[in-house]
């Protein structure tokens, strides 16, 4: 965990590759939940 902390909080490049890692995290689970919400059957 302190591991962490320190490439969050102690070196901005730590901190650049921490957002580009999360955001990509995010990105990607955005498109699955899209793929996922045009494939399904729908009901209305």
């Amino acid at each position: 965990m302190a591991f962490w902390l320190d490439l969050m909080f102690g070196n901005p490049i730590g901190l650049l590759s921490m957002i580009v890692i999360f955001s990509t995290i995010g990105i990607i689970s955005y498109l699955m939940w899209m793929f996922y919400s045009k494939s399904a059957d729908p009901e209305n």
